[in-house]
């Protein structure tokens, strides 16, 4: 046991647990005024939420010991045997804190998601909707990757998250945009983001939160902390600045939202690369991540599905492009410890890194799809068409976010 790792880890998970309030702002200033509160609590509510299901059975079917490489069993149910010792995934902290720092994962993953379907779902549906993905989508996809599953065992790498948190709930997001529909008036009337300082806050309350996303998966206080650490800043400094460019050439002018969504784009991108390649490798995945997200989220607009708050072009593709990076750019040179990509003379790695993205979006748009349908027939998803005129935030929660005497 070491108290420095252990210190390092405890700070790590708080900076996590901050990118879910992080992300309630950046989502809640983008929405309109009517619906401010509903969003923001979709976020929110998934602390209290997939806490206790973590403690329950969530940890234990993400982390558990392997039943056919697939799903954790439940012997670690309820936390039983996990405690203050050295757990199996690290001999420096304690078991908890390992269980902690994976728990603000946990959490993160299916409010992301929620952007997709704002300003629509009912709030009961959301809650159905977050409690049986968490056990049936993230903690299978989790454990493939990080609990000693298949995709551990081909070999595929994901530093901090990009296939288990991005590409899984990305497409998660397009299943929800697809089945629940399109807003009232969407592609016929504006829905301009409402509060653009809230939204830039939120971004970087995220931005912050991410050096202890990506650099804690080290999980020790050492080199390769300190690579992820340093490949998340220039990662994600590369992402907003190419995002700008690219929508300074297309529309003749830089905006503050397309800056604040850059940098989401390159957060995403380098947190599967984190801890596996060097810092100017890291550069090219942010500006790609900026572009490629950019383009992802004006085809949208083409294709004519309603994402509201653009996951699938953000997280979605944005993980996508980063778990494929991962595969290009892996360096020796930059981990020691780690695998050479494609770029360093091993296309199999690259291959591998396919696999594992290919089969996290079949499973999670497979599953997210069926669950969606399951609850419109069982309670139904979308609130009556006043209600979602009216606002949520009076409807589903009796309240308003801003109040004029």
């Amino acid at each position: 046991m070491d108290s420095g790792d252990t210190a390092f880890m405890l700070v790590a998970s708080a900076l996590v647990m901050l990118m879910t309030p992080g992300l309630a702002l950046f989502y809640g200033g983008l929405v309109r005024s009517k619906n401010v509160l509903g969003t923001m609590l979709q976020s929110f509510i998934c602390l209290g939420v997939v806490s206790i299901l973590w403690v329950l059975g969530g940890y234990s079917l993400a982390f558990g010991p392997d039943v056919g490489l697939f799903i954790g069993n439940l012997d670690w149910f309820a936390l039983n045997a996990v405690g203050t010792a050295p757990g199996p995934y690290s001999d420096s902290i304690p078991h908890l804190v390992f269980c902690a720092f994976q728990l603000m994962f946990a959490i993160l993953t299916p409010a992301l998601i929620t952007g997709a379907f704002a300003e629509r779902l009912k709030f009961s549906a959301f809650m159905a909707f977050t409690i049986l993905w968490s056990l049936l989508v993230y903690a299978p996809v989790c454990h493939w990757v990080w609990g000693g599953g298949w995709l551990a065992k081909l070999g595929a790498l994901d530093f901090a998250g990009g296939t288990v948190i991005h590409i899984n709930s990305g497409v998660a997001a397009l299943a929800a945009a697809l089945v629940v529909g399109k807003r009232k008036g969407y592609q016929r009337e504006p829905f301009p983001p409402h509060n653009l300082p809230m939204t830039v806050l939120g971004a970087g309350l995220l931005w912050f939160g991410w050096f202890g996303f990506n650099a804690g998966s080290a999980l020790s206080a050492g080199e390769i902390a300190a690579l992820a650490f340093l490949n998340t800043q220039v990662a994600t400094g590369a992402g907003a600045v190419s995002w700008i460019l690219a929508e300074w050439v297309r529309l003749g002018k830089p905006t503050t939202l397309g800056a604040a969504t850059g940098v989401l784009a390159g957060l995403v991108a380098i947190t599967p690369a984190a801890g596996f390649v060097g810092p100017v490798s890291a550069v090219v995945i942010g500006l790609v991540a900026g572009v490629v997200c950019y383009g992802a989220v004006i085809a949208k607009e083409r294709l004519g599905y309603d994402d509201s708050l653009d996951v699938v072009g953000v997280h979605g593709v944005g993980g996508l492009w980063g778990a494929l990076a991962t595969g290009l750019f892996a360096s020796t040179a930059a981990n020691p410890d780690g695998v050479n990509g494609l770029f360093f003379g091993n296309a199999h790695q690259f291959f591998i890194q396919a696999v594992g993205a290919a089969a996290a979006l079949v499973y999670s748009f497979v599953l997210s799809w069926v669950l969606f349908k399951l609850i419109d027939a069982v309670i139904g998803l979308r609130v009556p068409l006043e209600d979602e005129v009216q606002g949520l935030d009076l409807t589903q929660h009796s309240e308003t976010g801003y109040t004029w005497t």
